[in-house]
């Protein structure tokens, strides 16, 4: 990839795409500019064979993602608050559709847009100081990147309209403790720590890979016999190709597979 940008940062190295947030002076906050790069690069990485899974983190020891530039709106109608909001979602969307894992790094305040764009990134680790909230209301304004859809899936409706409605934050032991996010760990560790279970997931098949992300993205918005339906067509589809055949033999023969995406 050699796409330039001016607020982030992508680097691909065995196989994992890591996109970095980098405006530390605002400690990563999302202006539009910046949501439209991140946009950019999630959908050149998607075309991107070389990338088979993706980290999202931000730069600097203080935040992932500390929010929204609240300079930028301030300034908004209400005309240019549904485009702010629907060019964001739009994002965030893609990514959580990716057909290809995402992992959020969270290395510090996961805040409002931060959160979100956390929320929409398939697993989440997390560094012991990182802090996680959605102080919108605090703002008089709501989450508008899919805060108050995606929270409730995760943790459940009770402990997120507690979090939306106060705009208080938690820290990494209690994220973790209502499943905010799959893992915590100490700072310095945290980077390799996120590279080691990407690694471990982008070793499996990737085609499978992306069916099951496929079949859980589908599962969540519709009905359990419709969801159900796909579930096994997928799974069928998954018998004709050589991964699958790759796979079984290599449990058998119990040795490493070695797949090719085909």
């Amino acid at each position: 990839m050699s796409e330039s940008y001016e607020y982030i940062t992508v680097a691909t190295a065995e196989g994992i795409a890591v996109v970095t947030i980098n405006r530390p002076d605002k400690l990563n906050a999302l202006n539009a500019a910046t949501v439209a790069e991140l946009g950019g690069a999630f959908h050149a990485i998607a075309e991107d064979d070389e990338a088979r899974g993706v980290l999202v983190t931000g730069s600097g020891a203080k935040a992932f993602v500390a929010g929204a530039d609240i300079a930028e709106l301030a300034t908004m109608n209400s005309i240019s608050g549904v485009r702010v909001s629907r060019d964001g979602q739009e994002v965030f969307r893609f990514l959580e559709r990716m057909r290809k894992p995402v992992m959020a790094v969270v290395n510090g305040f996961a805040l409002g847009g931060g959160l979100e764009l956390a929320l929409a990134c398939h697993l989440r680790i997390a560094s012991s100081n990182a802090r996680f909230g959605l102080p919108e209301v605090k703002l008089g304004i709501i989450p508008g990147y899919g805060g108050t859809i995606r929270l409730p899936r995760i943790v459940g409706r009770g402990r997120a309209l507690e979090l939306i409605l106060t705009g208080e934050m938690i820290d990494a032991a209690e994220a973790y403790r209502i499943g905010l996010v799959n893992r915590v760990v100490e700072p310095d560790a945290l980077m390799d720590a996120a590279k080691a279970l990407m690694g471990r997931i982008v070793a499996n098949g990737p085609i499978a890979l992306a069916l099951a992300l496929e079949s859980v993205d589908h599962g969540e918005t519709t009905g359990t016999d419709d969801a159900l339906l796909l579930e096994s067509n997928l799974f069928g589809l998954l018998a004709s190709t050589d991964d699958m055949r790759e796979g079984m033999t290599a449990f058998i023969e119990k040795r490493p597979a070695r797949f090719a995406g085909r």
